[in-house]
């Protein structure tokens, strides 16, 4: 049926195809819907890891070990040394990047015991309503099935993963609870795969990772990393969707307090580390891997220019299970709250730039609003990091600067 009327959608992909991209000075221009026709706006994808800290990656000095995918990120876009996490903690933190609001504001609510009110939006219901399709996979905190801070009240259209910290501890969950359209786990192909229609439409629920209820067999930080991938192809922007952009946050547990369970300690295991230090960097490693799977995944569907792609992290590193973030000069000597921070926009963000700009987590939900070509709402905290983005033109384009 798609292909029925051949001349209609010809007409169409040629009307998106001439239509000019927005540059960022009429990004600033055009905030407000309705005054003249919007560009085609690009997707956003939100990667939040849990405890990383400013020095735990190489593009940011780490000499250890190396994250080569994060690097590559970092000289495809911008890398901000100065951006800071809201809090310590990681729940505050979090919940400071999808509500826009500070720590002070938000350490009551982000507590596991106290979900998300229903008065306090997301970034997510702020992009809903404006078009996006809205994803999360991960780590969520802010509320279980049964309260008013349950992801798929707070404006996700999809969600994969757990919903508080305690089923997060455990990487070999023998579930994930999962919103539709979703997939299921398929025990013999080890792949997810997409909900029968024929079923019946499930309701938001847990998904079932049968091997582990018979011991350690699926690590559940890389199945997410398989369903963000699925996401991706589903969502894709194109002709038959009106280039609908997506949202999508991925929220891993990584790497965590730092002494989680890992699969392997590979490719650390002969370094004279001690144990809880080895599996640290394995976890950052597969971490890493994660960001190459994504990497690779957009160019498949054409997401090159219209995908805005930020990655950070929510707090920084943590004392637990013998981990000392002194050993690979993790938390900067300056400020422990300062975290990484990579934004690439091929296209229209220069490449390999590296940014003082102070900024922190409050102030992603109005940037994100900004990139979607809306207004942000009353009473957060934060403010758009776009103008100072703007200002990144070729002099301050260099390949490295010592963080």
């Amino acid at each position: 049926m798609k292909f029925k009327r051949p001349l209609i959608w010809l007409a169409i992909w040629l009307a998106f195809s001439c239509a000019t991209r927005a540059d960022l000075a009429s990004l600033f221009t055009n905030a407000t819907p309705g005054a003249q026709p919007l560009p085609r706006r690009p997707s956003i994808i939100l990667v939040v890891a849990d405890g990383l800290g400013y020095g735990d990656l190489s593009c940011y000095g780490q000499t250890n070990f190396q994250t080569p995918s994060l690097d590559r990120l970092a000289a495809e876009g911008v890398r901000f040394t100065n951006y800071y996490a809201a809090d310590t903690a990681n729940l505050p933190g979090w919940a400071a990047l999808l509500l826009g609001r500070d720590a002070e504001h938000l350490r009551q609510s982000a507590d596991a015991t106290v979900p998300l009110a229903p008065g306090e939006a997301t970034v997510a219901q702020i992009l809903q309503p404006a078009g996006y399709r809205t994803g999360f996979i991960g780590e969520w905190d802010l509320g279980d099935e049964n309260s008013s801070g349950a992801p798929w009240k707070k404006g996700f259209n999809e969600f994969a993963g757990y919903l508080g910290p305690a089923d997060a501890a455990n990487f070999y969950a023998d579930y994930i609870w999962s919103l539709p359209p979703h997939y299921s786990y398929d025990q013999a192909s080890g792949k997810f795969i997409q909900w029968d229609p024929s079923r019946g439409l499930p309701s938001a629920g847990k998904e079932m990772i049968y091997v582990n209820t018979k011991g350690k067999n699926e690590y559940i930080p890389d199945l997410l990393a398989k369903a963000s991938l699925n996401f991706i192809k589903d969502n894709q922007p194109d002709q038959f969707n009106h280039y609908r952009p997506f949202f999508l946050v991925l929220n891993y547990p990584l790497p965590g307090a730092g002494n989680g369970t890992v699969p392997t300690d590979a490719p650390y295991s002969d370094e004279p580390w001690p144990q809880a230090q080895k599996n640290k960097a394995a976890m950052i490693s597969r971490l890493d891997g994660f960001i190459s799977q994504l990497e690779e995944q957009l160019p498949k569907f054409g997401l090159t220019n219209d995908v805005v792609l930020f990655f950070t992290s929510a707090a920084g590193p943590r004392t637990k299970g013998g981990v000392d973030p002194n050993f690979f000069h993790s938390i900067a000597p300056s400020n422990p709250l300062r975290v990484p921070m990579i934004v690439r926009w091929t296209g229209t963000l220069p490449a390999g730039a590296v940014s003082a700009v102070p900024w922190g987590a409050a102030d992603f939900l109005p940037t994100a609003a900004q990139i979607a070509v809306i207004p942000p709402p009353g009473g957060i905290d934060g403010a758009s990091l776009l103008p100072s983005l703007a200002a990144l033109g070729p002099t301050n384009r260099v390949s490295r600067l010592k963080p």
